[in-house]
Formats: structure tokens, C-alpha cells, sequence
């Protein structure tokens, strides 16, 4: 896979999640309570969107979308996406793909801000997380996962920041709570689809606890930053059962 030449830019928000909604139901009141941005703030944002504009790279998305639905199958699933080394544009690539599967009106997608040291989804996204994130919850989850799951701007996708900033990141990856987080919010809608926009794989060993959790995997390379090498011993790190492919980015 490749995404080359993506020259974009980063929405708005605060949560509901109906934990009593059926399956029926979940994309009607997603697409309520979700305010649609217009193609100009998608591109300030650095977002694909449906006009001529960035139908190149629009399509380079969805091109992904359907690589990882046809390993998928007919159930939702977890797919990680992670860049080889710092600056590679894994979160640029992680937001962008889960717009994409947001455009298919019979799905909803749910993107999980992982990089706990240094989250910046909320910020690439405009979004205040007022009540929390994703290591608020984990460390107190009476507080309910409602709370930290927020709109973004774009229908039929929310996000789940970070959080506090965490150092010790790896063992909140290989909780039991973060298991069952993710077995949660996977199962109760099944138009649901995950994604983590995990740490890089270069500097960490949290990529590797992250993608024990997923189905899939996306590993990002900057294009003309990452070597053959740096690709390869990236790769090594995940199930060949489980990766998707390498996406070649261009955009940080």
C-alpha cells in the first residue's frame, strides 16, 4: 500500500455515548450530535473529504479501507496504525483512514489516541478534552466510557484522546482493563470500527503490546525519511498473519 504526495492538514467537540442504544440505532445518533465540517476546515485540519479537491488522496485512503475490509471480512474489527520512527505520519494516517471508513454510511469509526507519551490527536482533531481520556478511564472506570468518547467534526466518527501524558505506558497495553476496553467498544455496535494510532515502533515495545490487541496492522513509513532496513526490522515485530501492509507517506 502507499499513500504518496498526501498534502492535507486536522475538528471540534464533547462526548455522548448511548451505552443503552442498540445496534440499530448507533449510527442515527452518531450522525445527530455530530456536526459536519466543510471541505476548508477538513484541509486546515489536514483531513480527507468527499469534494474534487483531494480526491487523489481521498482515494488513496479508501484504496486501505478496502484492502482491510477484504481481510476482514463481514465483522467490524481493531486495526493499529503505527510509523516506523517518530515523524513518519502515523497519526496523520491513523485519523485520515478512519475518516475514510466514516464516508460509508453503514459504518461508524472510533479512533483510540494511543501514543501516551505523546498524544496529540485531540489537538491535530480540535478537540477539548474536558472530561478525560483513554488513561483517565483505565485508571478510574467508574467514571464510564461515555465520558471520554467525543465527537470530531467529521459524521459517524468520535475519538478517544489519550489522556494525561504516561511514561510507563506499557502497562496500561497489557491490562486486562484495556482488553476488555476494546472488546467493549468493539462488540456493542458491530458498525463499530476501532482504530489505535499506536506509538512508533522505533524507540518503544509498546507497538508490539498494542498489536497483540488488534486484528490488524498498518505500519506507516516516511517516504524518504525510513530505510529498507529500518522497514524491515519494524515489520519484524508483528504477526505476518496480522499485517495489512506498509502505507509510504509523504506528510508528517
Amino acid at each position: 500500500m502507499a499513500v504518496n504526495n498526501i498534502e492535507l492538514g486536522d475538528v471540534v467537540a464533547t462526548a455522548h455515548d448511548d451505552a443503552h442504544a442498540t445496534p440499530s440505532h448507533s449510527i442515527a445518533r452518531m450522525r445527530e450530535d455530530s456536526g459536519s465540517l466543510s471541505p476548508i476546515d477538513c484541509e486546515r485540519k489536514r483531513l480527507i473529504h468527499r469534494e474534487e479537491s483531494v480526491r487523489q488522496q481521498s482515494d488513496a485512503f479508501r484504496g486501505i479501507r478496502t484492502r482491510l475490509i477484504e481481510m476482514g471480512g463481514d465483522s467490524n474489527f481493531i486495526t493499529l496504525v503505527c510509523s516506523v520512527s517518530p515523524r513518519s505520519g502515523g497519526s496523520f494516517v491513523s485519523r485520515n483512514l478512519a475518516t475514510a471508513f466514516a464516508f460509508d454510511e453503514s459504518k461508524t469509526s472510533l479512533l483510540i489516541d494511543c501514543n501516551l507519551r505523546y498524544p496529540n490527536q485531540h489537538k491535530a482533531l480540535g478537540v477539548e478534552p474536558a472530561t478525560g481520556g483513554l488513561v483517565d478511564f483505565l485508571e478510574h472506570p467508574s467514571r464510564g466510557i461515555a465520558s471520554i468518547m467525543y465527537p470530531t467534526g467529521v459524521p459517524r466518527l468520535r475519538m478517544i484522546p489519550a489522556g494525561k501524558a504516561r511514561e510507563n505506558s506499557s502497562e496500561y497495553f497489557s491490562s486486562f482493563r484495556m482488553r476488555a476496553v476494546l472488546d467493549s467498544l468493539r462488540c456493542r455496535y458491530p458498525d463499530r470500527y476501532l482504530f489505535l494510532d499506536g506509538p512508533p515502533v522505533k524507540g518503544a515495545p509498546d507497538a508490539r503490546i498494542l498489536s497483540d490487541l488488534a486484528d490488524f496492522v498498518v505500519l506507516v513509513a516516511g517516504y524518504g525519511r525510513d530505510t529498507p532496513a529500518a522497514i524491515n526490522q519494524a515489520v519484524a515485530n508483528f504477526d505476518p498473519a496480522k499485517l495489512a501492509g506498509v502505507v509510504f507517506n509523504e506528510s508528517p
